[in-house]
């Protein structure tokens, strides 16, 4: 395999802190995201990805104060998403500091939003987030609002408009699977990767590390987003800085707890087991 697969962490956010789910629910928080995000820069991380989990919720956009933060402290690219609306919302996270946008409900009710960005920011710098789940007769559908909302979108003909319309490339979640260990929805995540041209990112449902070259091989991605496995390590090897009461639950953190199905790694065991399955990646 000639392409060099990228790891990407994906850092949940709700106000302050660094939050993780199940399905995109019952968000536990873990700690705080420049404590996580320095940790990561050092491991070894391609990219980061930044998600204001509760922005469409709120109807806010509150990243750009811990964008800067992070942007001082790390040299890799960044990638912002959650409640970024227009064309001005995107300048201005990436004067705070990123490198990408990740555009999802903005995209579905205003296609011509990625067109517009491609062609005033890049298209490498656009990116379309596509939240997925699965129909009982088998058919993909996108959602927005962490998988919430209904918009009837097949995910394939989607993948293939966002293309169309310039964007640099394209993370697919898997809602049914995200956070709970079971591994990535590799059919899902196949059929969008032969479907289009562009990078396309597996995120949902990492629990160890055969689901990792699992989704590369047989899902054909280009890079994966990780998050429990990377997050809970790291909480049951460091001290973590106290994180903000008000903003979640923090029991999750304070019983030294993981979630039973997920198996703890770390970046460097992660690229060394890509390596070893003859999988490129940037060591």
């Amino acid at each position: 395999m000639s392409k060099l697969v990228r790891v990407i962490p994906r850092l949940d956010i709700k106000g302050p802190n660094l939050v993780k789910g199940i399905h995109f629910e019952g968000l536990r928080v873990l700690g705080t995201p420049r404590e996580f995000a320095e940790h990561y820069y050092r491991s070894g991380a391609d990219e980061l990805m930044y998600v204001d989990v509760v922005a469409s919720l709120y109807g806010r956009n509150s990243l750009n104060d811990i964008i800067t933060e992070t942007a001082k402290e790390i040299f890799i690219p960044l990638t912002v998403s959650g409640g970024i609306r227009t064309i001005d919302d995107i300048r201005q996270v990436l004067r705070a500091g990123a490198d990408k946008v990740s555009l999802n409900t903005a995209a579905l009710k205003n296609p011509s939003i990625i067109k517009k960005a491609a062609h005033v920011f890049g298209s490498s710098t656009i990116v379309i987030s596509i939240e997925a789940i699965k129909q009982r007769d088998g058919q993909y559908l996108a959602y927005t609002d962490n998988g919430r909302e209904y918009t009837g979108v097949e995910v394939v003909e989607w993948a293939k408009q966002v293309e169309a319309l310039d964007a640099g490339e394209i993370v697919i979640s898997s809602v049914d699977q995200e956070g709970s260990g079971l591994g990535y929805d590799l059919e899902l995540t196949e059929m969008v990767s032969t479907s289009v041209n562009i990078p396309v990112i597996a995120h949902g449902g990492a629990g160890k590390l055969g689901d990792i070259d699992n989704v590369i091989v047989d899902g054909k991605a280009d890079a994966v987003a990780v998050a429990s496995v990377l997050h809970y390590d790291f909480v049951a090897t460091t001290q973590i800085e106290k994180a903000n009461e008000s903003e979640g639950n923090v029991e999750f953190l304070q019983s030294g707890k993981t979630y039973s199905r997920i198996r703890p790694l770390t970046i460097g065991r992660i690229k060394k087991h890509i390596a070893q399955s003859g999988i490129g990646c940037r060591v």
